[in-house]
């Protein structure tokens, strides 16, 4: 694994997995460019670091105990891609969706960018968000 592949890993472990709000300063840039993410509140927009902080609680707040798991990572110049899977707890409030109590999954696609000091810089993702709703609506039943 090349150091930015272990640096994105240990990222995705201790900021999106564990929620460590005090790790985005370890690995984020000043400036964090969401380039490509439909369907997320902050598709197209830059954050500093504080911002992305209140991205991770907002989005980590109707699925509280989150996990990712990377199943391949590929790394060349600047940007290291993965291929991961999300579980999570539906246990809090999302719109249009009250707690329910069950699991939901999900799975995607996530190139990193990465600048010369090895800070993430922002991400370009796809993800199975549909597949989420689905499993939302499931769930009322």
């Amino acid at each position: 694994m090349s150091d930015r592949k272990q640096l994105l890993a240990d990222f995705m472990e201790q900021v999106w997995s564990r929620g460590d709000e005090d790790a985005v300063d370890l690995y984020l840039a000043d400036s964090y460019v969401i380039h490509h993410d439909p369907g997320d509140p902050w598709h197209g927009k830059t954050l500093n670091r504080d911002a992305f902080k209140a991205r991770l609680r907002a989005s980590r707040a109707p699925f509280p105990d989150e996990r990712f798991t990377i199943l391949q990572s590929v790394a060349e110049n600047d940007t290291v891609a993965i291929c991961w899977t999300w579980a999570g707890t539906h246990t809090g409030e999302l719109p249009g969706f009250s707690a329910s109590g069950r699991a939901v999954t999900m799975s995607g696609i996530t190139f990193y960018f990465f600048d010369a000091d090895d800070r993430l810089t922002g991400h370009w993702q796809a993800v199975d968000r549909l597949g989420v709703m689905m499993q939302l609506q499931a769930n009322r039943a």
